[in-house]
């Protein structure tokens, strides 16, 4: 990646347009990024956001709603975003920066696997001919893909951003062509007050309706399902009574994974929190966060609870993108197979039977988070704005 340009020494101030189609602190990991480098660059140019929902509000920022005429099915939603999008930016803007599947944009943020490679890795022969006969009979995957395409085809000063090393090599696999524009910034943090005293942790409980006594163990996710809460609920089980969990996430899987935990009979030691627009006394009333996600690209969740000093069980590099850049035992716990809900158990019993393993995995990750500051993301972000501006400059 090219070296940041340096904070005193700005060619000029830019006009940039950003992307999300919701553009709030409650959506997930991908929407509290776009939203952390909006904040810490508004300061420095001129920030405009296009956004279907907007839960967001920051001096110098402006924002602008997209309508969204039909939500439902979301490919439709999707393609109008894009189009609408497109039309109110196609000129006055220096940059636009998207973190949607949207054809237009110099810089775009790639936050999850690619389409065309979840459809066919690792098919060949009878089984990727019956992949595209599924394809060309699906309008959704048509669009999808052909947004897709579009999205990193090669431009003049297109800049291809993915969130961790580990998607890299897909994003290469799956288009070539994007190779020469791709970039790694990965998600970032500000470090909060540590340590977490006493009496923070306590205030932070009693705010969240959460025990005052005993362990509390932490999961993040807005996909119940793809960040491995059942096996998580199975594991917490085989674990000691005093033992609880506090779940921070959408609120529109509550009541089937309310009925999980009801039929494993842990329903006084489950407490579904919804989603929060500020997870900071989330992690500050817990003493571990696990995330034994399925799918992560990188899991920006990971990095906030460790810079709260949060002991960390999470998923290995095959699943989960920030996993790649932790050492076992060090700074995290990492797992095999998230699926295991008996591995899971293991691992927490570990966990919270040796306060020297946690003490020293607490220390290692605050050591860790220090590194990934969104003060030092945003400049590697602002570089690329530049590099993309030149690059549009150049004779064709």
């Amino acid at each position: 990646m090219s070296q940041p340009t340096p904070m005193a020494a700005l060619p000029r101030k830019l006009r940039i347009a950003v992307f999300n189609r919701t553009f709030s602190p409650t959506g997930g990991g991908a929407e509290r990024y776009s939203i952390a480098l909006v904040e810490q660059l508004s300061a420095r140019h001129e920030l405009h956001v296009f956004a279907q929902e907007i839960d967001h509000h920051w001096p110098g920022v402006t924002y602008h709603k997209v309508s969204a005429p039909l939500r439902k099915p979301r490919w439709i939603n999707q393609l109008w975003f894009a189009t609408a999008s497109w039309w109110a930016t196609r000129s006055g803007f220096d940059i636009v920066h998207s973190h949607e599947n949207t054809w237009h944009g110099e810089v775009q943020t790639v936050h999850v696997l690619p389409v065309k490679h979840s459809l066919f890795q690792g098919r060949r022969g009878v089984r990727r001919v019956l992949r595209w006969i599924k394809v060309v009979t699906s309008p959704r995957l048509l669009a999808y893909l052909g947004l897709e395409r579009a999205r990193y085809a090669p431009q003049p000063g297109r800049q291809v951003v993915v969130t961790s090393e580990s998607l890299r090599p897909i994003m290469e696999a799956a288009y070539p062509a994007s190779r020469p524009a791709l970039s790694v910034v990965t998600p970032g943090i500000t470090m909060p007050q540590l340590p977490i005293s006493a009496s923070r942790k306590s205030e932070a409980r009693a705010q969240l309706g959460l025990p005052a006594a005993g362990t509390c163990l932490l999961f993040v996710g807005n996909d119940y399902r793809k960040k491995g809460l059942e096996g998580l609920l199975r594991a917490l089980a085989q674990l000691p009574g005093e033992v609880v969990l506090a779940v921070v996430g959408n609120a529109a899987h509550i009541a089937e994974f309310r009925a999980i935990a009801d039929a494993l009979k842990l329903g006084a030691r489950v407490f579904f929190l919804g989603a929060l627009k500020d997870v900071g006394p989330a992690y500050e009333a817990a003493d571990a966060l696990v995330h034994p996600t399925f799918e992560d690209t990188f899991a920006m969740v990971v990095l906030e609870a460790m810079a709260h000093g949060l002991p960390v069980v999470v998923s290995g590099p095959r699943y989960c993108g920030i996993a790649g850049l932790l050492a076992q035992g060090t700074n995290a716990l990492l797992l095999d197979d998230p699926r295991d809900a008996g591995e899971l158990a293991r691992v927490l019993g570990d966990l919270l039977c040796q306060p020297a393993l946690r003490e020293g995995l607490s220390r290692g990750a605050a050591a860790f988070a220090e590194r990934y500051q969104w003060r030092e993301i945003a400049q590697q972000q602002e570089a690329l704005y530049f590099s993309a501006v030149a690059a549009k400059a150049l004779p064709r």
